[in-house]
C-alpha cells in the first residue's frame, strides 16, 4: 500500500473523557461529516490479561447528582447509607439490572488484580462480573462538611455530597436520574430538607460482534496476539460510544485496549505491557488491511 492505509482513516483525539466530555455534543453537532465513520476504533478499554486481548461489548452508563441535606450535618451520612442494602447491593428502586455475563472472574484473581486487602469481604450478592459490568453501582465521590481542623462544638446548617451511579448498559439515564432523585427525597432523615441537583449523565452501550467488520477485528487480534480475544464487559462509562452509534446508524464501534488489569489505570504508576502495546499496534494495522 506504499506506506498508506488501504482505507480512509481519521484520527480523533479527545481529552475530556474523564470529566464527562462536556464539549463533545457541540463538536459532533458542528462537524458531523468530519466525525462520521463506518468503523470507530476506540482504544480506551481493557484486555482480559497480559497476552490475552479483548473486545469490549458492553459499557455502563452514568448519572451524577449533588445532594444537599439541610438542618443537620449528620443527616447527609445517614441518607447516603440508604443507597445500599445490608449486603452492599444498590438499593435504589427502579434501576435496570441487565442479564449476568456468560464469563465471570475467579475470586482470587480478581482480589489480586484489584488490590483488595486480605480479609476484606466482597459486597453484593452473586456474579462478580455482573456486579462490575451489568448491574448498577452507587458511589459517594465527595462530601462537603466541616473539616476536622475547623471543627468546633457547634452544628452547621447543611452538608452536601456528590453521588455517582453507574447504570446498566441498557438503562435510560433519564429514568436512572429520576430513580436516584426519588430515592434521596424519599429517605430524607428526620424530615430534613433535601435538595438534589443533577449534574451529568450518559448512556451505556452494547456492541454486537455479529458483523463482518467485527469478525475482521477478531481475526486481526488473534493473528497479532496468537490467541482468541475475549468478549467482555467493562464497568466504566464512555458515553461517546452511544453518541457515535446514535448519530451514525449502521456504524460499528470497536472497543480495544493496550492495558490490562495490572496496569493500575489512573494511578501515579499507571503502565502497560510493552509486548502487548506492540501487538495492539500490529492488530490495528491488520484490521485496516482486512477492512479494505
Amino acid at each position: 500500500f506504499d506506506g498508506k492505509p488501504p482505507v480512509g482513516v481519521k484520527v480523533f483525539i479527545e481529552g475530556e473523557e474523564e470529566m464527562g466530555s462536556p464539549s463533545m455534543d457541540a463538536i459532533l453537532d458542528a462537524y458531523p461529516e468530519e466525525t462520521r465513520a463506518d468503523v470507530y476504533v476506540i482504544a480506551d478499554s481493557m484486555n482480559w490479561a497480559v497476552g490475552k486481548p479483548a473486545l469490549t461489548t458492553s459499557l455502563r452508563g452514568l448519572v451524577d447528582a449533588v445532594v444537599t441535606v439541610s438542618t443537620l450535618e449528620t443527616g447527609v451520612a445517614r441518607l447516603l447509607a440508604t443507597l445500599h442494602d445490608d449486603e452492599g447491593n444498590v438499593a435504589i428502586e427502579g434501576l435496570v439490572r441487565d442479564p449476568d455475563p456468560a464469563i465471570d472472574y475467579d475470586e482470587d484473581t480478581l482480589r489480586a488484580e484489584s488490590g483488595v486487602l486480605d480479609g476484606v469481604q466482597w459486597f453484593g450478592d452473586g456474579h462478580r462480573a455482573a456486579q462490575m459490568w451489568t448491574r448498577p453501582a452507587a458511589s459517594v465521590l465527595a462530601i462537603d462538611a466541616t473539616p476536622v481542623k475547623d471543627a468546633s462544638n457547634t452544628l452547621i446548617a447543611s452538608a452536601r455530597a456528590k453521588v455517582s451511579v453507574r447504570i446498566a448498559p441498557t438503562e435510560d439515564p433519564a429514568n436512572a436520574e429520576a430513580a436516584l432523585r426519588d430515592h434521596l427525597l424519599k429517605h430524607a432523615p428526620w424530615g430534613a430538607k433535601v435538595e438534589v441537583k443533577p449534574e451529568r449523565g450518559g448512556s451505556g452501550s452494547r456492541v454486537s460482534l455479529d458483523d463482518d467488520r467485527a469478525r475482521a477485528a477478531v481475526s486481526a487480534l488473534k493473528e497479532a496476539f496468537g490467541v482468541d480475544p475475549v468478549e467482555m464487559g467493562v464497568g466504566g462509562s464512555i458515553p461517546i460510544v452511544a453518541e457515535f452509534m446514535t448519530r451514525n446508524p449502521g456504524c460499528l464501534v470497536l472497543l480495544t485496549a493496550v492495558v490490562d488489569p495490572t496496569s493500575r489505570m489512573h494511578g501515579i504508576d499507571e503502565s502497560l505491557d510493552l509486548g502487548d502495546f506492540g501487538k495492539a499496534a500490529v492488530a490495528e494495522a491488520l484490521l485496516l488491511e482486512k477492512l479494505a
